[in-house]
């Protein structure tokens, strides 16, 4: 199992699979299985039955997990980047390998 260099918050685009190229923010990370959901991106619809939260039941869309493989990190000028680490002040900060910035 690899190191998931992502956090909860970050804006991804999405660079392999049915999605590609569709953009959005990381909700939840799954990290015992290497997925991340998305918002906006995998969206499914589920049919649900009645329960205290949804008393109607009926068919409801959801984000599904997407392998952490197929996001790309983005920068600020919305490019797509990979991440690295380094040492500033005694802490460690995630960098921008493209440019070279702290994230």
């Amino acid at each position: 199992m690899s190191k998931i260099k992502f956090k909860n918050g970050d804006k991804v685009r999405v660079i392999a699979g049915d999605h590609k190229g569709t953009e959005g923010e990381i909700v939840t990370l799954i990290r015992e299985k290497n997925k991340a959901i998305v918002s906006g991106v995998n969206v499914v619809k589920r049919h649900t039955k009645p329960n205290a939260q949804n008393p109607q039941g009926g068919i409801i869309e959801k984000e599904a997990p997407i392998a952490i493989s197929n996001l790309s990190l983005l920068t600020a000028e919305g490019q797509t980047t990979r991440i690295g680490y380094r040492m500033e002040d005694g802490k460690k900060v995630r960098v921008s390998r493209k440019t070279n910035e702290a994230i």
